[in-house]
């Protein structure tokens, strides 16, 4: 006896596309373009944080160097001469520029003020310290100005 092949009249198996529909993809670009818009002013403001850190570290660094000459020759005179290059070497940024210019404004035989004003992308920043150790400060919009203290965040937020 001979076997036939039973035929099936069945439809035949559709294969399944993979893939992503459109639909799909902008629902992904949308939640990205929502978690990029959050995120991306506030990393903004940690990296200025971060800057201002090496203007205020600069002035107090400085500050020390003014002191310990005073110490040694009974004058601030000369004392911005001798260290204003050293300090503005230490806060250069890793791409070899500073964000900050540090300069002597006041100097006198028995007082003096250290300026730190922003450059390039810190612009309109300002820290001032002097020989008594008053703090001042200012910003660019939001970030307001202080008289006795050195701002370092939005709104006024000072050390």
């Amino acid at each position: 006896m001979k076997r036939t092949a039973v035929r099936s009249f069945a439809a035949p198996r559709q294969r399944r596309e993979t893939g992503f529909t459109l639909l799909e993809v902008m629902i992904v670009v949308a939640i990205v373009a929502i978690l990029a818009a959050i995120a991306l002013p506030s990393y903004s403001d940690y990296v200025t944080r971060g800057r201002i850190n090496e203007a205020t570290t600069g002035l107090e660094n400085f500050r020390q160097l003014y002191e310990q000459y005073f110490l040694d020759n009974r004058t601030y005179v000369g004392a911005c001469a001798a260290y204003q290059p050293q300090v503005q070497a230490q806060i250069l940024t890793t791409n070899g520029t500073a964000d900050f210019a540090i300069t002597c404004p006041t100097e006198n035989t028995s007082s003096y003020s250290l300026l730190a004003t922003g450059q390039g992308v810190m612009a309109g920043f300002s820290y001032t310290i002097d020989n008594t150790g008053a703090k001042a400060s200012s910003g660019p919009g939001a970030w307001g100005a202080a008289a006795n203290c050195w701002l370092i965040r939005k709104g006024g937020s000072c050390t």
